[in-house]
């Protein structure tokens, strides 16, 4: 199974605040469920909350949730308590899967992950939520528009998608 993260962060590596994003970008929303789509994605409990309850569950996905809640409920969603439990359950119905958040869950699930789909968003944005460091370990393969160039959203934010590839095991 290929172990997919994708996230937006911006040029401090902060990825959201106070259980929100910190930019208007639809261009990298549409990106993102066009990405994930057909695939199951792995969220923890706060990321699920995160959504509005018109999006939840995220169509055409299975949405698996980590909790340590026994108690939690995520109508649409199969809720596990661990990532490894996630996993198995992403396994059994796919050869990719997608971690989506969010902090927390990103950094588990960091040394078993196989490829970074990250959105940088060209602002400095101080968050409470931060992405994980990317490291030598990983290369870029891909990405868009090309090195040290930009989109420009039609909200004045600029972006580009980076794809890192593991080149080694830390």
């Amino acid at each position: 199974m290929v172990i997919r993260s994708i996230w937006a962060q911006s040029r401090t590596g902060a990825i959201g605040a106070d259980g929100g994003m910190l930019w208007d970008l639809p261009e990298d929303m549409a990106y993102f469920a066009r990405t994930t789509s057909g695939a199951p994605v792995v969220m923890g409990r706060k990321t699920w909350l995160s959504f509005p309850d018109r999006f939840r569950p995220l169509p055409n996905r299975t949405n698996i949730v980590i909790t340590r809640d026994l108690d939690f409920e995520a109508p649409g969603a199969q809720v596990v308590h661990s990532l490894p439990d996630a996993l198995r359950v992403a396994a059994a119905e796919s050869d990719v899967v997608w971690v989506i958040g969010g902090a927390e869950i990103y950094a588990q699930a960091m040394p078993l992950v196989d490829e970074l789909w990250v959105t940088d968003v060209d602002m400095d944005a101080a968050g409470d939520a931060y992405a994980p460091r990317i490291g030598p370990e990983w290369t870029v393969s891909r990405a868009d528009p090309g090195p040290a160039q930009w989109h420009t959203s039609r909200t004045g934010t600029r972006y580009r998608f980076v794809v890192y590839h593991r080149v080694s095991r830390p």
